[in-house]
């Protein structure tokens, strides 16, 4: 469960472009919506036609929409107009602690029930099973499989049991307490620390800053059961209420599963008032300077302007929010260029318009601070503001953002009959709590292109300068690290940076023009040699001219994206030792300087208005391509593949600045205790082997060589040799064969070196334990890592996967429900190989250092159990069920198939296996498991490191860091 906070103010968060609606709106089909062309400002916007939405007796508000992506599943909110807003004082963090007492028993399911009955249909908790609790709202969220008509019957009922019908046991409330509190703590930290010194005066006068979704801790382990339950009787109420299922539904058959379970809610008969917290609509003039010794970053942040946007549901509120959408878009391509120079003013910026809390919104600008410095920073955000709000936005950018915007809900209407059932959920959500349009993305699709064709650049830049020539008070603050390598000012000084930056002059801004096409010269297309067809997989291969190999699959899976992958083994693994580092970074580095003769910045402008996205991948033992486009673009995607492949450009400026910023990202990164474990965590697990997954500091990245890096990127990907590429999505392989061969069979295919090698690396054997002690907070974090090398077939991998899902399962209930000692105890797990055949274990456990040693025991007794104690057969069905039910989606995506491939490819097996998957499962059995146990869950291999407070290290500090 999840307690939302808000997070402020170095973040760059784009704002929301909510739209509204009428409760009462008609229903207007997409042809009715076509034929008026005007969009009159005060028109309201209509429903989709495909969406029931109606309100029972009582005022519970319910949504139903019939979906088929995925299949055979529905997804259920239950939505509470109720968050920590509305506590009272002797309440504080009891909204979210009702929340979790909807998994503690009810008036159909008892403690355990619930999560039992929803695992064994497959739901697992936590990933599907889940909920979350904000200022404004708590929402539970119910995934399900609707291939049995009782599960969708059942799962209404919970969401009845969750809204009226809560146990409130006494010793379940008890048992619950330290559970939230080791929530509470996962939070405690530098940032949090930070926080409670700006949020007083960010949100100064209002009830937001008093009512932090998580609660004070003294009330969370003190409060009398009367008031969790006063909380739950006040404002767990059908007029506060929305039910949301979306899914492969009968919609009629599920109206009458809403009515047979909410239609008994009563309204209270003198409810109590909910009332709406307000928030200043002006900045506090003032500057603040938050600092901490643990905080790994420092940004400067300015807030002015602050609005509130009630939605109206209207086509006027739609057009505007178009206009902020363009705005923030160009000024944000604004400052991601300044990132890019040789020398740049900070890490990294965002000013935008964007939401602070419920439908309040302000313009806020900030920046993490580099070698620049603060005043940089500053001087940078603010007269990028002023040069926008003296000269506007430039033809070029408007044009830009505009392409970009039309093919996004382009892409949207394409794909608008695999709308995923979760999507429209969260739609209807947001039109409950804050009255977000839902039109539905057919009759959305043809008012947006009109609206958006309508908006003139004349219309977003009279916005700007609405938004940015204004007198209102500033908020300044600074934030971060007590020890930067820069002067940390007080707030006069913060006042006065900021007055001189605004009265600098700035001059228009200019561009050059964007290239309109990246070759000169079109590559001579090879030929096909060989085609082979499986139709089993569905797939076409070519051996092409070049020796490269291209396998391709068409789908149905989405109406109109394709994705591309190339894999090769190497990588890293054909490099000596002394080029481990620069080739960790080859890939970042030659992204960073662009390919040809364009920089990052003109590819960008270039790829504006397409779909197109390229990377490449440098891993220890392959290296490899992704990529993706829709139809349209392909040419285009196809296009930097090949310029990836055969001119990664060099820059000496964009290198340094690549250097220089990495170097200031990373400078304060071991402040951090969880990071400072990490590092010690690492050397423990490799303790001084040359190719250690290290974690990189600014002295490694001064180091890094720029004709090395180049020298490394060229010998690995500057030949086709040994690749296979694949291709999976919606294509038709006769009409993109000449593009294939234009831009794949044309790669140059010198000879490479093709293969693994094995350097050793290894975790440390035996038993290993360290005790790390750093941080102010009362934290602790455990990691216990069994490993181990052996034979991995794909048997042994699948018995070896259940296993650890059974740990999982009892992890959890072990840990979090009986002991309440951790708030998620995390089993991860991972099977090795290339270069060696083997498995990794690792038991993450965060909670308090109190609890260290009984965990620790608790885990060993685990293992001991798993190895004397057979599985339960409804221990394994759960996780069958899950494993089921995931495939079924999965195998429905792109993404699936390709991963399915590239593994495959780069692990030398056969893809066929993915048709024997669900036999494999069924035939599994709890026996297996045990054995299994014995071979995996080694006692006598393995490592322990544990971090407790710094304030508990021993005087002596012998062992220990």
């Amino acid at each position: 469960m999840r307690a939302s906070s808000l997070r402020f103010p170095a973040r760059s968060i784009l704002s929301a472009f909510v739209l509204a609606t009428s409760l009462f709106a008609p229903v207007v089909s997409s042809a009715q919506i076509s034929s008026n062309a005007a969009y009159a400002a005060h028109q309201s916007i209509p429903y989709s036609s495909k969406l029931v939405k109606a309100k029972l007796d009582n005022g519970l508000t319910y949504y139903l929409q019939k979906n088929a992506t995925p299949e055979k599943k529905a997804e259920l909110r239950l939505v509470i107009k109720a968050g920590s807003i509305l506590e009272d004082d002797d309440q504080q963090g009891l909204a979210h602690f009702t929340e979790h007492m909807a998994f503690n028993g009810s008036k159909h399911f008892k403690k355990n029930d619930l999560v039992s009955f929803l695992e064994s249909i497959g739901v697992k908790f936590g990933a599907d099973l889940n909920a979350y609790t904000s200022f404004d709202e708590t929402v539970y969220i119910l995934p399900i499989p609707t291939d049995k008509p009782s599960n969708l019957d059942k799962a209404i009922m919970v969401l009845a049991d969750w809204a009226n019908g809560l146990s409130f046991d006494h010793a379940e409330i008890d048992r619950e307490r330290g559970v939230v509190l080791e929530e509470a703590r996962l939070g405690k930290g530098a940032d949090d620390r930070l926080k409670k010194q700006i949020i007083p005066k960010t949100l100064y006068g209002s009830r937001y800053a008093e009512r932090m979704p998580i609660g004070k801790e003294e009330i969370l382990k003190n409060f009398d059961y009367d008031a969790l339950k006063r909380f739950y009787r006040d404002w767990y109420r059908p007029e506060l209420m929305a039910v949301v299922v979306v899914g492969d539904i009968d919609l009629a058959q599920t109206k009458k599963l809403i009515e047979k379970h909410f239609a008994g809610l009563k309204k209270p008969q003198k409810p109590r008032p909910r009332v709406v917290a307000e928030v200043p609509l002006k900045n506090m003039a003032d500057a603040i300077v938050a600092t901490d010794k643990e905080a790994n970053y420092s940004a400067i942040s300015i807030s002015q302007g602050r609005y509130l946007k009630i939605n109206d549901g209207k086509f006027g509120s739609y057009r505007e929010r178009r206009i902020q959408r363009f705005f923030n878009a160009m000024l944000s391509d604004r400052l991601n260029q300044l990132v890019q120079l040789p020398q740049p003013p900070f890490i990294a910026a965002s000013s935008e318009v964007r939401g602070l809390v419920a439908q309040y919104q302000e313009f806020n600008s900030v920046a993490v601070i580099g070698k620049a410095g603060v005043q940089a920073a500053i001087d940078a955000l603010m007269q990028e503001n002023k040069r926008v709000a003296q000269f506007g936005f430039s033809a070029d950018e408007f044009n830009r953002v505009k392409a970009n915007i039309l093919r996004n809900m382009e892409n949207a209407y394409k794909e608008r009959e695999k709308n995923q059932s979760d999507e429209l959920a969260e739609e209807f959500i947001r039109n409950f709590l804050l009255g977000e349009a839902i039109p539905g993305i057919e009759a959305e699709y043809v008012f947006h292109q009109q609206i958006v064709n309508q908006i003139q650049l004349e219309d977003v830049n009279q916005f700007a300068r609405s938004i940015l020539i204004n007198q209102e008070p500033k908020l300044i603050v600074y934030q971060g690290s007590d020890k930067p390598d820069h002067t940390i000012p007080d707030t006069q000084q913060l006042i006065e940076m900021v007055k001189l930056a605004e009265q600098k002059q700035v001059t228009a801004y200019t561009e050059k023009k964007a290239v309109t096409s990246l070759f000169d010269t079109m590559p001579k297309a090879g030929h096909i040699i060989r085609e082979v067809k499986d139709q089993k997989l569905g797939t076409t291969s070519w051996t092409l001219s070049n020796g490269a190999t291209l396998v391709m699959k068409p789908t149905n899976f989405k109406k109109d994206q394709i994705l591309l992958g190339a894999t090769r083994v190497g990588g890293m693994s054909m490099l000596a030792d002394a080029d481990f580092l620069q080739a960790r970074y080859a890939t970042a580095v030659v992204g960073a300087m662009g390919m040809k003769d364009l920089p990052p910045i003109e590819l960008g402008k270039f790829l504006a208005g397409k779909s197109v996205g390229v990377s490449t991948k440098f891993g220890e033992d392959a290296e490899g391509i992704s990529a993706s486009s829709n139809n349209k673009d392909l040419e285009a995607m196809l296009q930097v593949v090949h310029l990836a492949m055969t001119a990664p450009r060099r820059d000496p400026a964009l290198f340094q600045s690549f250097v220089g910023k990495q170097q200031d990202a990373l400078r304060n990164q071991m402040a951090s205790p969880f990071m400072v474990f990490q590092d010690q965590l690492i050397h423990t697990m490799y303790p001084s082997h040359p190719r250690a997954p290290i974690l990189t500091t600014p002295e490694h990245i001064a180091n890094l060589d720029l004709d090395r890096l180049m020298d490394i990127y060229r010998g690995r990907f500057s030949s086709a040799k040994g690749f296979t590429f694949f291709l999976v999505g919606s294509f038709d392989i006769a009409k993109i064969k000449p593009l294939m061969l234009t831009y794949l069979a044309s790669l140059p295919s010198h000879d490479v070196e093709v293969g693994v090698r094995d350097h050793g690396l290894r975790p440390v054997s035996g038993i290993v334990k360290k005790n790390v002690y750093v941080g102010k907070e009362n934290q602790s974090l455990i990691s216990l890592q069994l490993h181990g090398e052996r034979s991995m077939n794909i048997k042994d991998r699948m018995r070896f996967s259940a296993l650890m899902e059974i740990l999982q399962l009892r992890l959890t209930a072990k840990m979090r429900e009986e002991l309440g000692a951790v708030y998620s105890p995390q089993v991860s797990y991972r099977t090795v190989l290339n270069p060696y055949q083997g498995y990794v274990i690792e038991l993450y456990l965060p909670s308090g250092p109190e609890h260290v040693e009984q965990l620790l025991s608790s885990s060993f007794a685990l293992f001991d159990e798993l190895k004397t104690n057979t599985v339960t057969s409804e221990e394994l069905n759960k996780v069958k069920e899950n494993w089921l039910k995931n495939r079924q989606e999965q195998i429905k995506t792109n993404d699936f198939w390709m991963t399915i491939f590239t593994n495959a490819k780069e692990e030398n097996e056969n893809p066929m296996h993915v048709f024997t998957f669900n036999e494999r499962v069924k035939q599994l059995q709890a026996k297996e498991l045990l054995e299994a146990a014995k071979v995996y869950l080694n006692a006598e291999n393995y490592i322990q490191v544990v971090m407790y407070p710094e304030h508990m290290k021993p005087a002596d500090g012998v062992g220990n860091l």
